[in-house]
């Protein structure tokens, strides 16, 4: 039996079809009616009719007004409930202690995670003192340096259903006022650095790591503490420097851009 023969074999066409569908409405902006949809994919209406019904009762499709139908942000939070987790530790671990070594700061890593801010991977300074958060911890979405960098690297619709998933998790009142006039001036500068809302003498220092399409899948943080009586330790400036440059090398390791930013608009 050759390979084709075997691939057919095994054919479930109503998936297939359903597979189509998401497929073409991925690549088209302002959606399709029906008939769009059956004439791009060289089949009838009514052959299409009820996958789009059932798309439609699942979630994964929405129709408008005008009787067309365009995707909504179901796969974008399915794939973010299973992210490459562990890869993405693995491969950021070396840079984690590299940033501590050179910083004599403690950091973590964060990300988004099923409507939760959550720490995976944390290395303690290695100094005398530093400021450390446990792995599985989780922190604020609004008032982190974490969540700003995550919310700030991801386009509007993105951020929505972010802060949607974040309410629902964590009984959250909403998103502060202040925060996205914050997110346009972290997403230009490409990194946060904010006094802590929860530790006094704290600054958040906080970069993103990018994906291949310029969205943060997690961000770098500093608890930073001002070194006394250590001239050789890096100030405020050289730390965020040394931390930009950690997130920048993880970025070009998960296929993303090595720098952030450049983007005003924050879209």
């Amino acid at each position: 039996m050759t390979a084709v023969d075997d691939t057919e074999r095994y054919r479930a066409p109503a998936l297939d079809k359903g597979l189509d569908i998401l497929e073409l409405l991925a690549d088209i902006e302002g959606g399709l009616t029906q008939a769009e949809i059956a004439k791009a994919l060289q089949r009838t209406p009514n052959e299409i009719y009820r996958m789009l019904d059932r798309l439609v009762r699942r979630g994964y499709v929405g129709r408008t007004d005008g009787d067309r139908y365009e995707l909504t942000l179901k796969l974008f939070a399915l794939a973010h409930r299973h992210p490459p987790m562990r890869r993405l530790v693995a491969q950021a671990m070396p840079h984690l202690r590299a940033f501590t070594r050179r910083s004599l700061q403690a950091c973590h890593l964060a990300v988004f995670d099923r409507g939760r801010v959550v720490v995976i991977a944390q290395v303690e300074s290695p100094g005398y003192y530093g400021l450390s958060i446990r792995v599985g911890a989780t922190v604020g979405l609004y008032n982190t340096g974490s969540g700003h960098v995550l919310l700030a690297f991801r386009s509007p619709a993105e951020r929505a259903l972010m802060a949607a998933e974040y309410e629902r998790t964590v009984d959250d009142t909403g998103e502060p006022g202040h925060v996205a006039d914050r997110l346009v001036q972290v997403r230009a500068r490409g990194y946060e650095a904010v006094p802590s809302w929860q530790t006094a003498g704290v600054h958040n220092l906080s970069a993103p790591v990018l994906g291949p399409d310029g969205s943060a899948i997690a961000a770098l943080t500093c608890p930073y503490l001002a070194p006394l009586n250590q001239p050789t330790a890096p100030d405020m400036p050289q730390t965020i420097h040394l931390l930009l440059e950690a997130a920048g090398a993880i970025s070009a390791l998960m296929g993303g851009p090595a720098s952030a930013a450049g983007d005003p608009a924050g879209g």
